[in-house]
């Protein structure tokens, strides 16, 4: 899901800058300064996670994890998956600086998502309600990025419309996997360290 230079066309570059600014922007005004190594070690989650590609096709898939970033810090969010997708452009040239704000943006923006309709269920006390939760939360960020990117790439000229139908259909199966991944690493910090959920541990 990381757009190359010279892909993205104009317009959608800089729409993409724009919106990426205005998340960031809310970001770094809503984070809690107190927990700032927790979004520290989130971004380098989401760092490391997105480093591992499979090739499928002319496209490749990898674990995102945005989800869960989404779930946990909210519209800290932005601002962590910006950095982390900086110093993969920056270091391995997994993406465009310059499509580095869509390239957030697509990612960011479902994680927010999730924080708003999923977070509820996966800090629940029902064992059941917090594993669906959390492979909602997995699952459907992906297949939003997916479908963003997908968008990105439309928005960029009819001629890619067929890479960003296979980007998508691609990512499918990375977004089930997601979806357990993400239910798995919910199911241990709630038994091994609850408050990193923002939940009080059972006494």
């Amino acid at each position: 899901m990381h757009i190359s230079e010279g892909v993205l066309s104009t317009p959608v570059l800089l729409g993409g800058v724009v919106l990426a600014a205005v998340g960031t922007a809310v970001g770094l005004r809503r984070v809690d300064y107190d927990r700032l190594m927790h979004v520290a070690i989130l971004s380098a989650v989401f760092f490391v996670a997105s480093l591992i590609h499979v090739p499928i096709g002319p496209s490749s898939a990898h674990l995102v994890l945005n989800g869960l970033l989404g779930a946990m810090l909210g519209w800290a969010a932005f601002p962590a998956i910006l950095i982390g997708l900086t110093l993969q452009a920056v270091l391995f040239q997994y993406g465009g600086l310059t499509a580095l704000g869509a390239n957030t943006f697509n990612m960011a923006a479902p994680a927010v998502v999730c924080f708003y309709l999923f977070r509820p269920l996966m800090i629940s006390e029902a064992t059941v309600r917090r594993n669906v939760g959390a492979f909602l939360c997995g699952a459907f960020a992906v297949l939003a990025s997916g479908l963003l990117t997908a968008v990105s790439l439309g928005l960029s000229g009819d001629a890619l419309i067929p890479a960003a139908q296979t980007l998508f259909i691609a990512h499918l199966p990375v977004a089930a996997v997601e979806g357990c991944v993400v239910s798995f690493v919910v199911s241990f910090l709630a038994r091994a360290k609850p408050e990193a959920l923002g939940v009080r541990p059972a006494h």
